[in-house]
């Protein structure tokens, strides 16, 4: 665990193999609740033959907090700060939810640094379904009761399904982020963070992305439906779509060998030719 400065703010990250190596380079993108910590399960597969780097935005995990609203903009220079202190000429993103809205504007503002992207469950656009879903979150928030914050994001967060099948693991998840979620100092940050994704707008710059793409969509994300993931691989050139059955938004959690899987298998294929 290592810490870089970015303006006033110090920024944790996490380095897991050697960055000296040929192997190739995946930087991790958090969705908005999470944090290195959240990535743990798939540290030791992603990172077996690759160069793993995780870090915590501006107000996640360890990484400072910030006392003023920001744009999206702020996490984009952040990640730019991580890559030019590691010395990294190029590197794989693989960006979930809010991070793959960073990932978007990170590979629209330096295309030539990008070699490949793994866009989940993103966005091209916040819509007024998602802001208003932010509005809620925050106007709970001020409540300060964590499980109500609980109730009206986690659940909406997992496909049906899979929240009434693993209702034991849910609810040992609740005793972990209720008390989380009762602590203001987190509850402010994510203020912060939903308002950060509420003027994020890539619709007009899409066509500037040149690194390989690989969208995955989930059929029952309520937060991000299948036809935000859509429209990007319509104005990705050459991007690939994935949609996964049965899954929600949270898919990297729904089905974690799959999700590794898919990034493994994109990040690490060579040149295959097509079959004509």
């Amino acid at each position: 665990m290592s810490f870089l400065k970015h303006n006033d703010f110090n920024i944790k990250y996490v380095v897991d193999g050697d960055l000296k190596s040929d192997k190739e380079i995946i930087i991790l993108v958090n969705g908005i609740m999470m944090s290195t910590l959240s990535w743990e399960i798939f540290k030791e597969s992603l990172s077996e033959n690759n160069t793993l780097i995780r870090f915590d935005m501006v107000d996640q995990g360890e990484s400072s907090k910030s006392d003023t609203n920001y744009t999206l903009d702020l996490q984009v220079e952040v990640l730019n700060s991580l890559i030019n202190e590691l010395k990294l000429e190029k590197v794989n993103l693989v960006g979930i939810s809010y991070g793959a809205s960073i990932a978007l504007k990170y590979s629209i503002k330096y295309p030539t640094t990008v070699k490949k992207i793994i866009l989940a469950n993103g966005v091209a656009k916040t819509s007024p379904w998602l802001k208003a879903i932010g509005d809620g979150w925050n106007q709970v928030s001020e409540s300060r009761n964590g499980l109500a914050y609980y109730n009206i994001s986690i659940p909406y967060i997992y496909s049906p399904k899979f929240y009434t099948e693993n209702i034991e693991w849910m609810e040992e998840r609740k005793k972990i982020l209720v008390p989380l979620f009762s602590n203001p100092l987190f509850l402010d940050s994510m203020v912060r963070l939903t308002k950060s994704a509420e003027t994020h707008d890539t619709t007009n710059s899409l066509h500037i992305i040149t690194a390989n793409t690989l969208i995955i969509s989930s059929e029952y994300d309520f937060l991000t439906p299948p036809f935000e993931q859509k429209y990007l691989n319509e104005n990705i050139k050459g991007s690939k779509l994935i949609h996964l059955p049965n899954a929600g938004h949270a898919s990297m959690y729904e089905d974690p060998e799959l999700f590794t899987t898919i990034i493994l298998g994109f990040i690490n294929s060579t040149n295959i030719p097509k079959i004509i």
